[in-house]
């Protein structure tokens, strides 16, 4: 029995959203056009990043969009944390008014061209997860649970009778912390403290 294709959001069935059997109107395969206006992206080609953007867009606005969104995780990343959230937001403006849609996918564009970049999420994400030629097996190695991981939000931490004391001093540990005053911090911890048995 032959399966009915699904589709997506550009009415393109699924298993042909990126082999380029689909041309812009420009006559470009949609699959190089997507690439196309991700390596511009990653080089910081603006001219070439527009035009690549508004060939695919002519032809698959919702694929354009999925692809920056893409690109803002997996060639900006942390290098630029507000670069995500802005396409994000603009993306969101797209849907709620589509008449000025051209604007809010070329803002988007731009942010992502003059990003600083950096590749680190894409190659935590392949190592945590495993790349598909290795059947998604992870990169990275087997380890144990860690002791300061053990404590008394966990069923072996109470066995062990750890309670806050061990947590302020193993569990709640911050590295990186940033200089910000806490002036509620030691008032917490007496009060979590009072009257239990294992602290």
């Amino acid at each position: 029995m032959k399966r009915k294709p699904l589709f997506d959001e550009d009415g393109i069935p699924s298993g042909d959203a990126d082999d380029g059997q689909q041309l812009t109107p420009g006559g470009y395969p949609v699959d190089e056009v997507s690439s196309a206006l991700q390596k511009s992206i990653r080089r910081g080609l603006e001219e070439d990043a527009l035009y690549w953007c508004a060939e695919f867009y002519k032809a698959r606005p919702h694929g354009v969009w999925k692809r920056l969104r893409v690109i803002a995780s997996e060639d900006v990343g942390i290098a630029s944390p507000s670069a995500a959230l802005t396409v994000r937001a603009l993306y969101e403006n797209w849907k709620d008014n589509q008449d000025e849609g051209e604007l809010y996918v070329i803002h988007a564009v731009l942010v992502l061209v003059h990003a600083k970049k950096s590749r680190l999420v894409d190659h935590a994400t392949i190592a945590a997860f495993g790349p598909r030629e290795n059947g998604h097996k992870s990169l990275l190695a087997r380890r144990d649970v860690p002791d300061y991981a053990v404590d008394k939000h966990t069923e072996r931490g109470r066995k062990l009778e750890r309670g806050f004391k061990h947590f302020f001093e193993e569990g709640s540990k911050l590295e990186n912390r940033v200089d910000i005053p806490d002036p509620y911090e030691s008032r917490v911890r007496a009060a979590l403290q009072i009257g239990r048995a294992h602290v």
